[in-house]
């Protein structure tokens, strides 16, 4: 090989190489395209926890509108409220778990 046949092969190879470190590494390459991808991967199952929760309360809705023992339930749950009928026993300890 002549020494003009070196310099252009050498010069291929340095713009090839350069073509592939941008490919891989430049503005909406390889590694953009890589974290994008993962992003939008993490999004779509964010989406399905959203609508899981979202058919959920749903199904909440429509039995505290239908259900009125479900409704009863909430309602001793959050608001503590006890039936006509009831008695409250208080004790001086507290129940739970102390050590």
């Amino acid at each position: 090989m002549t020494i003009k046949q070196n310099i252009t092969l050498s010069i291929v190879i340095l713009v090839l190489f350069s073509l592939f470190l941008l490919i891989i590494f430049g503005d909406d390459g390889l590694v953009d395209f890589v974290l994008i991808k993962g992003e939008k991967d993490r999004l779509v199952e964010k989406n399905e926890m959203l609508n899981q929760k979202n058919i959920n309360l749903y199904h909440e809705i429509d039995r505290l509108k239908n259900d009125p023992k479900f409704v009863e339930d909430v309602v001793r749950q959050e608001l503590g409220v006890i039936g006509k009928d009831e008695v409250i026993f208080k004790t001086g300890k507290k129940q739970g778990n102390k050590k």
